[in-house]
């Protein structure tokens, strides 16, 4: 059985914000790297627990993947999974996850 996968608001702003800065340098790059984060997203959809539970939080329906150098933070709920926010790897996960 897949699970509906969303994305938050804040989730696809990062995404954007990290293939706009990413470009500035190598188009090609970015492009792979929005390609990466969502292939690894669509996995998520027929395995939800395929990643880790975020230490920061120590809650299991709040889990992370990650792509290249950044984390995917997600969170699972009954047959849903939600992308919360994309977030690079030295970022502070709880800053980006503040409302």
């Amino acid at each position: 059985m897949a699970y509906l996968l969303t994305w938050s608001s804040r989730a696809t702003e990062d995404l954007e914000e990290i293939a706009t800065y990413i470009a500035q340098d190598s188009e090609f790059y970015a492009s792979a790297v929005v390609r990466e984060i969502l292939e690894k997203t669509r996995a998520l959809a027929e395995f939800p627990l395929l990643g880790r539970i975020v230490p920061e939080f120590d809650d299991e329906r709040i889990r992370e993947v990650f792509a290249y150098s950044y984390r995917i933070i997600y969170k699972v709920s009954g047959e849903g999974i939600e992308i919360a926010a994309i977030v690079h790897g030295r970022r502070r996960v709880e800053m980006a996850l503040a409302p």
